[in-house]
């Protein structure tokens, strides 16, 4: 047993979702998104103790690559506790850790509380389709879920390639290769180039971080395979807009012709604290029609994808504040809160306003 795993016990029963460890303080956690310091329970770490808990993680490898890079993200499960992100990193001359929990158990898109726009996208036969948000926000257990359902619904070859993997697949109606980097492959562009010869059906990339992954995603997906992929972009024009960006100028025309041909739609992600304890997922969808791809081709006009979704509820669409609203209206969340997520937060009171509430005495009662 390694050092570290009481920690990570410690950790999983208070249902947190993150661990911190560094020099000179005691252990804190992420705990319904606010990060608490462990003071009560465990003394400031000495740079030693830090160490030992780092290496405790690692093979022989790990501490090779960590000792060459000064910094290293890989996998960590511990028996009966559960599976672990860990990164490990170097700061003020000493060792720091972050170990982020993941979800063993696939919960389906439903259990989630995730929009049906999910499971039509995941249904798609080929294309592009983007999971978005900040850090934490849930995008790895989204596309777990969506290659969960993919899995059980259809036969078909799904070939991940993951730093790390977090979410484990087995092999169901599909057939499931999952690649890690720096394990099985050097790099996300070393896979690519070669991820089209392994006849695959399902790619999913852990994420997009330069212009040569979102070229081999978007040749991919035009070759006729589903691609998923991830981005650190918090909204559906932001992701348009970042995906043109990683490209010179020359080459963007040519990068929106790609893209406005083969995405199929795009998820962007936030978790909201809930009144009843615990986090909620806000959820903007964007599925590719006419109207949004002539947007994606005309860079005066891609600033207007936010206005075609909000008309877009035919196509089972809606923006951040239409579901922050539909929460609202649950009282899953709270009007402060709400407010603190929404795009516009004067619109989104006019439009709390049009319910019939008004926002001040809503406000001043916490949610109503």
């Amino acid at each position: 047993m390694a050092e570290i795993d009481p920690l990570l016990q410690k950790m999983t029963e208070l249902g947190s979702s993150d661990l911190h460890v560094k020099v000179g303080s005691p252990p804190a956690v992420r705990l319904n998104g606010k990060l608490v310091v462990l003071k009560d329970e465990f003394q400031p770490l000495s740079a030693e103790q830090t160490s030992v808990l780092a290496m405790g993680m690692m093979d022989d490898r790990q501490r090779q690559t960590f000792e060459n890079h000064r910094e290293l993200d890989f996998a960590y499960s511990v028996t009966g506790v559960g599976r672990f992100r860990v990164n490990v990193f170097h700061q003020r001359g000493s060792v720091g850790i972050t170990l982020r929990r993941v979800a063993t158990e696939r919960a389906s898109i439903e259990t989630l509380g995730l929009p049906p726009v999910i499971r039509r996208l995941a249904d798609e036969p080929r294309g592009l389709v983007l999971v978005t948000g900040t850090a934490g926000s849930g995008k790895t257990t989204t596309l777990a879920a969506m290659i969960d359902h993919i899995n059980s619904t259809r036969e078909g070859h799904i070939v991940t390639v993951e730093d790390p993997i977090e979410v484990l697949h087995a092999d169901k109606k599909c057939i499931v290769n999952q690649r890690e980097i720096g394990i099985d492959t050097e790099s996300y562009a070393d896979a690519l180039r070669h991820v089209v010869r392994q006849d695959p059906d399902i790619i999913l990339i852990g994420e997009m971080r330069d212009h040569e992954t979102v070229s081999a995603a978007l040749t991919a997906a035009e070759i006729g395979n589903l691609v998923f992929s991830t981005l650190h972009t918090i909204d559906a024009t932001e992701t348009v807009n970042r995906i043109i960006d990683f490209f010179p100028p020359y080459q963007q025309k040519q990068v929106r012709l790609m893209l406005a041909a083969t995405l199929k739609g795009i998820v962007s992600l936030r978790l909201i604290p809930s009144i009843n304890g615990g986090l909620v997922p806000a959820v903007e969808g964007l599925v590719m029609t006419g109207t949004i791809r002539d947007y994606v081709l005309d860079p005066e006009r891609t600033y207007m994808i936010r206005d075609a979704m909000e008309e877009g509820e035919y196509y089972g669409m809606q923006t951040f504040d239409q579901s922050l609203l539909a929460l609202y209206q649950n009282r899953q969340i709270t009007l402060d809160d709400a407010m603190a997520m929404a795009h516009n937060a004067h619109d989104f009171k006019i439009k709390v306003r049009q319910m019939g509430i008004d926002p001040q005495t809503a406000a001043e009662s916490g949610v109503y």
